[in-house]
């Protein structure tokens, strides 16, 4: 396959699997006579995996060492699940900040009397210096 066809199966840019590349997040594919780039299945099965874990929110540090461990199927899993659970810990941190926000804004809305922006409290919440950041 060449570069165009695979990041179409894959979804991802040509420049990001570019990137992949240059990051040794993949092997180099081999290439023509004419110098494109010919991908295999094992590159596209890599660059699903790597989609994948991006799509689910992992770091692309993580990513570098999940496909480490993966590439020893012999090897325990206790360093995948080590990463997995920082992982999950972040996706909760992350959560309650949302929820946090999600409280604020409801707050926020409840407290709308519908009047005029120069009274609207989301956006006197949103404003950095407050409510008289719009006079000089």
């Amino acid at each position: 396959m060449k570069i165009g066809e695979i990041a179409s199966r894959i979804g991802l840019k040509i420049e990001t699997i570019r990137f992949y590349e240059a990051e040794g997040l993949i092997a180099p594919p081999d290439r023509t006579g004419g110098n494109y780039r010919i991908y295999n299945r094992g590159h596209l099965d890599r660059l699903s995996f790597i989609k994948r874990s991006r799509d689910l929110g992992f770091t692309l540090d993580q990513v570098k060492e999940l496909l480490r461990l993966a590439d020893n199927r012999d090897g325990s899993c206790a360093e995948v699940d080590v990463i997995a659970g920082h992982h999950v810990a972040e996706i909760d941190r992350k959560l309650a900040d949302l929820t946090a926000l999600r409280t604020e804004l409801v707050r926020s809305l409840q407290c709308c009397e519908g009047s005029t922006i120069a009274e609207c409290r989301i956006i006197e919440a949103l404003s950095p210096i407050g409510p008289a950041a719009g006079t000089a």
